[in-house]
């Protein structure tokens, strides 16, 4: 249900901007996130959006990493700015089933019920 695009190669100091297309109405989701795994690494939480707009962060991703959703065209977004060689990873969108309030057990993949395939990242140095 949940398309992941707009992974690529970027230099580091670059921009990305990543989208997860929902075949569902995204409206139907109440908390949508966006995680990436690294290789060899467990899959890490970057940053969740919920219906009202609120956002929570993963741990150094805030103030690099923007999320955004727009309803009207059933799509998340990740804007990634001041790219790092560390941010190499196969970023995930992910989707939880319930509703729930945006705090630390945001971060547990567990959480989400509905994940899309991944795009990768390559940031070169």
């Amino acid at each position: 249900q949940l398309q992941a695009s707009g992974g690529g190669l970027a230099q580091a100091g670059g921009s990305l901007k990543l989208s997860c297309a929902a075949s569902a109405r995204t409206g139907s989701f109440y908390t949508m996130g966006w995680f990436r795994q690294a290789p060899g690494q467990d899959r890490e939480f970057v940053a969740a959006i919920n219906l009202g707009g609120y956002t929570y962060y993963g741990d150094s991703m805030e103030g690099r990493f923007t999320i955004s959703r727009d309803n009207t065209k059933n799509t998340m977004y990740l804007q990634m700015d001041s790219l790092r060689p560390e941010d190499t990873a196969i970023y995930y969108c992910a989707a939880q089933s319930g509703r729930s309030r945006l705090d630390p057990s945001t971060a547990r993949p567990t959480k989400y019920s509905y994940w899309g395939q991944g795009t990768l990242v390559t940031v070169s140095s």
